[in-house]
């Protein structure tokens, strides 16, 4: 069993017993109950924490971490070597000690008799790097076990790129149910939550979002519920949004919702691929080769479509012709034996949904008057849907050269942002980022240009009415969210994933309410 343990630090003796009820209360599944954050801690009151702490019947861990790897405060070797023998005496299943400490022979003697004359407390010898990888990080698991070899070995450090947890992750998955190793950091997120498929012994988890006790550590309600703790085993298959930044998207929401309607044994992760080709490739082709981890596919967001199609045209794979004609994939599905392919559902999701909310047929799209504005990634897949059905396209951009490379492309007109005043289009349609949340009175037209006989469409979807909409709804017009794009072309996705149609009214629900409760 690889458990879930909530993190706990507090300052009193009240506050630590009802964090420990709730901790309980929301999942946890152990409690650490970190005692550096105490004020003038001693021994005494250390053993009543973790007499307290067991009352919720769960394995209790009792830590006092250093300062220099990650703690509230320094002890003295005195003083930290009785605070943890008395958290032995006291009952706790394991206490934490730093290698480096451990190692004095002044803790070693007198913890080493404690816990051979207590052996249902287990050691847990821990390392941590607060500002990047360990040396050695093989070198220093194979001293933690020459010292202790019962010891469960600890080995944590900050990830200051994601493609640095693949060592983490090889060292885990090789050491198995007696090791903890994972990556701070919002980078490190994938090593916490995929801790339980690689069998280790314990992830740790927060109370909140506001009481983390290390940097990229989640609360254990997202652990459980967004990210389906529960669920996942040895052979769950992972999916996950390639970008810079993911913190933002709806998608791990979104996809691990239809799993878990669908019973599908599959887990659906954020990851934040910071740099340009050679940092997603290198990304992409960790993740693919090491089996083990069952990775089935990825969603890929800005700034890597056109890394992603790039990157499965070099290994020479299967290419969809629309991510080919649109020259950026959404997607790429992993199949047997690594082999990648590279498809785009932005096309699709963005012509359904302006077509749906126009009530005709794509066909009735044929010669008539469309303003993209934008000439990025978003644009690109708008504007190759709408040249695909014979629409007039005139693509509007601030850097009038860049619109005149996307409109060359795809032989469309193309024009400086200024001119959309002379225009009259049918259709405006928003693909620049302005009025993304959190700069959410950004608007990328000006209200001088709408009219009530237009139809406005924002490929922006967080938030559900962004500016611009707002203000083509006051006047009149027609409009479209941007949620609409973004749920078809997940659909697309998942239908890519799975092979069969997730139910929409899930994947509805989960989009509407996550946006709402953002703007509330």
């Amino acid at each position: 069993m690889t458990y879930a343990a909530v993190s706990i630090a507090s300052h009193n003796a009240e506050q630590f017993a009802e964090q420990f009820r709730q901790a309980k209360n929301r999942g946890a599944e152990a409690i650490e109950v970190r005692l550096d954050g105490v004020p003038d801690v001693t021994p005494a009151l250390a053993g009543q924490l973790i007499a307290q702490a067991r009352k919720t019947k769960l394995p209790v861990i009792a830590t006092c971490r250093e300062k220099d790897e990650g703690g509230a405060r320094n002890f003295s070797i005195a003083d930290k070597t009785a605070i943890l023998a008395e958290c032995i005496k006291a009952g706790a299943e394991f206490v934490d000690c730093e290698l480096k400490v451990f190692s004095k022979k002044e803790v070693f003697e007198p913890l080493k008799e404690l816990l051979i004359a207590h052996p249902e407390c287990r050691l847990i010898l821990s390392a941590h790097r607060m500002k990047g990888r360990f040396e050695d990080i093989n070198l220093t698991y194979e001293t933690m076990l020459s010292l202790w070899p019962m010891a469960i070995c600890k080995l944590v450090y900050t990830a200051r790129h994601i493609n640095d947890c693949f060592e983490a992750m090889d060292l885990q998955h090789r050491a198995g149910e007696n090791a903890i190793v994972f990556c701070m950091g919002q980078a490190g997120l994938m090593t916490r939550v995929r801790a339980k498929k690689l069998g280790a012994f314990l992830t740790f988890a927060s109370l909140d979002e506001q009481s983390a006790t290390a940097p990229g550590q989640i609360s254990i309600s997202q652990m459980k519920h967004l990210y389906r703790w529960d669920k996942l085993d040895a052979q769950t298959e992972l999916f996950g949004l390639i970008g810079n930044p993911v913190g933002h998207s709806l998608s791990p929401a979104l996809f691990n919702a239809a799993f878990e309607h669908d019973a599908i044994d599959a887990l659906y992760l954020p990851f934040l691929v910071e740099g340009d080709q050679d940092q997603f490739s290198a990304f992409v082709d960790g993740m693919v080769e090491r089996s083990w981890l069952s990775v089935g596919g990825f969603s890929v967001t800005l700034p890597h479509k056109t890394h992603a199609l790039d990157y499965v045209n070099r290994k020479g794979e299967f290419v969809d012709t629309l991510a080919t004609a649109i020259g950026a994939a959404n997607t790429l599905k992993v199949g047997f034996n690594g082999i990648v392919c590279a498809y785009n559902t932005d096309y699709a999701g963005a012509l359904d949904a302006l077509t749906s909310a126009m009530g005709i047929s794509p066909h009735a799209l044929y010669q008539m008057d469309v303003a993209v504005v934008g000439a990025g990634g978003v644009a690109r897949a708008v504007v190759a849907g709408l040249v695909d059905v014979g629409a007039s396209v005139t693509v509007y951009n601030r850097t009038v050269k860049k619109a005149e490379s996307l409109a060359e492309e795809f032989r469309c007109k193309a024009a400086g942002l200024d001119s959309l005043e002379q225009a009259a289009p049918a259709v405006v349609i928003n693909c620049t980022s302005l009025g993304m949340c959190p700069d959410i009175e950004s608007c990328a037209v000006p209200k001088r240009i709408l009219r009530p006989e237009m139809t406005v469409f924002d490929t922006v979807y967080n938030p559900i009415r962004t500016r611009l909409l707002e203000i083509a709804a006051e006047i009149g017009a027609n409009t479209v969210s941007g949620a609409e794009m973004f749920i078809r072309q997940a659909i697309g996705q998942y239908r890519l994933f799975v092979g069969s149609e997730p139910d929409e009214k899930v994947i509805r629900s989960v989009v509407f309410e996550s946006l709402q409760s953002k703007k509330s």
